[in-house]
């Protein structure tokens, strides 16, 4: 599968995240529908570049993208949605950027974004980019060469808004 461009609409998969009352099942289409969404993928949470700059570039920026139109800013990783919750707590992502679960890796395999890291142990996750979503259509793609941290990052996103 090619990888998902600017102008492709987005997949329909469910997602998960924590709520009061446990995990809840999120579809692309309840993400995505009649808003404008920056989502961002990193590797995992808790590793060293997604800990120490990604996440915390888009907590640190959240309200310059609300000023920019932009209504939900949304991290998704390869992990659990209970990891998911506790590294956005420890974060201070908490009422600022949504933190989703692709615990199957369905929302990596769709959009092409699937990485092999198997050989340090991580098995198959996603690859780190950003994306503008316009009502479930992909305005805008930042993918990252690999090991890279520059095109995804909150800063290089707004300067393109």
């Amino acid at each position: 599968m090619s990888t998902i461009q600017a102008g492709d609409r987005m997949p329909a998969v469910t997602l998960h995240m924590m709520s009061e009352g446990g995990i809840k099942p999120i579809t692309t289409d309840e993400l995505f529908a009649g808003k404008t969404v920056v989502l961002f993928s990193v590797p995992g949470a808790f590793t060293p570049t997604c800990s120490a700059q990604h996440l915390p570039g888009f907590v640190a920026h959240v309200d310059d993208f609300a000023a920019k139109g932009v209504d939900a800013v949304a991290c998704v990783a390869v992990n659990d949605p209970f990891v998911m919750a506790t590294w956005g707590a420890s974060a201070g992502a908490d009422g600022q950027v949504l933190m989703i679960s692709d615990g199957n890796g369905a929302l990596a395999a769709a959009t092409g974004t699937e990485m092999d890291g198997s050989q340090v142990g991580l098995g198959t996750r996603s690859q780190r980019y950003a994306m503008v979503v316009k009502d479930g259509v992909v305005e805008q793609m930042f993918l990252e060469e690999p090991g890279a941290f520059q095109v995804s990052s909150a800063e290089n996103v707004l300067a393109h808004l």
